[in-house]
């Protein structure tokens, strides 16, 4: 009998569909998770059972498609597993970061505004299904934006994410149409510092 391989699972968010209410509305984060984020789960491990089956059976397929595929996906699935864990309900978010966090952001940003400018003008200008996120190199030691596109593309190969926004329309349509910079403005209320400051904290 052949060993069943494990595949990757829906995470469970970390709040009701309307705890982020004014800021996202319940039926955006709903079809958000339910939808979107299932589709990448779903694609990811439609890849793996597909190359598995074709292991097992000793057949060829064409591997260019299917890693660039299953990057996709994957990327889409950790991203937005990050993301959830990114907000939270606003008596729970925070105004500002604190602590070594907060410092770390102003010795390389200059100040807590300057840093908040900076990662909003990188999620207003990503292409595509687009994020930004707030990262650290360990090599540097530095706090680093980037930029990401189509879940995968111009990704820091070892930079730990702290902080992550989905910039795609999926994540705001609902609420706010076409409207990314007033969807970005309003997700400041809902960051999850304390998140954000907890992943900053374990690599020191």
């Amino acid at each position: 009998m052949s060993k069943i391989r494990k595949l990757y699972e829906l995470p469970s968010l970390p709040y009701s569909y309307e705890s982020l209410e004014p800021y996202i509305s319940r039926e955006q984060l709903r079809i958000h998770y339910e939808i979107h984020h299932k589709a990448y789960v779903d694609g990811a491990n439609k890849i793996l059972q597909m190359m598995d089956e074709a292991r097992r059976e000793n057949r060829s397929f064409d591997v260019k498609a299917a890693l660039k595929v299953l990057s996709f996906n994957i990327g889409g699935h950790v991203l937005h597993s990050i993301y959830w864990n990114s907000m939270a309900p606003k008596s729970r978010g925070g105004d500002r970061p604190g602590g070594r966090l907060e410092d770390k952001i102003v010795e390389d940003f200059g100040s807590l505004d300057r840093f908040k400018q900076e990662f909003t003008e990188a999620a207003l200008t990503v292409e595509g299904s687009g994020w930004a996120a707030l990262t650290y190199c360990r090599q540097t030691g530095r706090l680093i934006i980037m930029q990401i596109e189509k879940h995968n593309t111009n990704v820091y190969p070892m930079f730990q994410i702290l902080l992550v926004v989905d910039a795609f329309e999926h994540a705001y349509y609902i609420d706010y149409r076409n409207d990314r910079k007033k969807y970005l403005e309003n997700w400041w209320n809902i960051v999850n510092w304390g998140f954000t400051a907890e992943r900053y904290e374990r690599l020191l």
